[in-house]
């Protein structure tokens, strides 16, 4: 049989993947529903509402042939006045709109400089740039000055963090954003998991370090996530976001993101900007709880809990499993040591958490 060969050593390992459905009677510290807005019926109905009325109701086509609808327009343009920035161009997921950046951006004699525990999106599309991709120890601007210093670029500098990161759950330093400025770098901000997460405003990592927009930041965010539809999109100045839409070979030969995907989205945006200091207390008071019962204080809503051992990491999965609790069991290659990923979310109780501290405490 093809791949059962594979297929064994991953099994031996632990590391096969397979689809389960999990009981929905579990409380979800698993996914990245951050705000709770999956369960937000009446936006939902919104929506539908806003499609029905439609003559159609997919994007039948990519957005370079007659695929872009008006409500592609009308969340463009709430993105563009909502973020700050001067252009927009949306993406059917966030794994198409790093590719997009990185398979696009990066002309000859550019150079990009990427964070060594960036997303896997971009990670893979950075494998056919060679020598033009630079990697510095994560969250570490020094480490990505010297290697700036000490390589000398023809043309443009590329700089790729994340708002936050989506295994350790700690925030991009600001120095990032100094030192592309310093630089006159562009700077590549995968917002995925800090976008409706951090910032005063809920606005990602622009928002929480009181950067104001500059021409050279380039901000990409899921619509799914804290944002409970799915898609993505990519915001930046005109110039940079017209060459995508021009070039990007992910958005050229593939179909235009869902309308219905689109509506809802825009419905879960508004939601969060008349509802902020409602969802921003939420969110605080799952952190806190963390920390008055664990003395550790999440910088996001991503809470890893480090295991030595891959087998003791999936018994305590399976453990709070048992006891109601749904986390994340992330196993290698896609962290180095294996991990529980707690995502505290507004839709669970400030008891929930309470009672998820004391099994963690017992498993520690």
């Amino acid at each position: 049989m093809p791949y059962a060969k594979e297929l064994n050593v991953l099994k031996k390992k632990n590391l096969l993947r397979e689809k389960k459905l999990h009981s929905q009677n579990l409380l979800d510290y698993a996914s990245n529903d951050y705000l709770g807005l999956s369960l937000n019926k009446k936006n939902l109905a919104l929506a539908y509402d806003c499609l029905i009325s439609l003559p159609s109701h997919s994007p039948k086509a990519s957005f370079a042939i007659n695929g872009y609808h008006q409500i592609h327009k009308d969340l463009e343009e709430l993105l563009i006045e909502y973020f700050g920035f001067t252009s927009c161009t949306l993406f059917g997921s966030g794994f198409l709109a790093n590719l997009a950046l990185f398979d696009t951006l990066v002309r000859k004699n550019d150079v990009i400089f990427i964070d060594e525990l960036y997303h896997a999106s971009g990670k893979y599309p950075a494998k056919l740039l060679g020598k033009q991709v630079i990697y510095f120890a994560h969250n570490n601007p020094q480490d990505l000055e010297e290697k700036i210093k000490a390589n000398p670029v023809q043309g443009r500098i590329l700089i790729a963090i994340e708002g936050v990161y989506s295994m350790d759950g700690d925030i991009a330093k600001k120095e990032f954003a100094l030192l592309a400025n310093q630089y006159n770098a562009l700077l590549i901000v995968d917002e995925a998991h800090s976008s409706g997460v951090i910032g005063k405003h809920l606005k990602g990592y622009f928002d929480f370090h009181s950067l104001p927009i500059q021409e050279n930041y380039i901000k990409m965010g899921t619509l799914g996530k804290a944002y409970a539809s799915y898609g993505a999109y990519i915001l930046a100045q005109k110039n940079i976001i017209d060459f995508l839409f021009s070039k990007a070979k992910s958005s050229i030969y593939t179909t235009a993101l869902s309308l219905f995907d689109t509506a809802l989205a825009l419905e879960n945006i508004l939601f969060v900007q008349k509802n902020l200091e409602n969802l921003k207390n939420a969110l605080e008071i799952q952190k806190s709880t963390i920390f008055a019962n664990l003395s550790q204080m999440p910088q996001s809503q991503i809470l890893p809990i480090i295991f030595q051992d891959q087998q003791k990491m999936l018994h305590a999965f399976e453990i709070l499993q048992k006891n109601g609790f749904l986390v994340g069991a992330i196993r290698k290659p896609t962290v180095e040591t294996p991990r529980l990923r707690i995502t505290l979310n507004a839709k669970n109780t400030e008891k929930d958490t309470q009672i998820l501290c004391k099994i963690l405490q017992k498993l520690s």
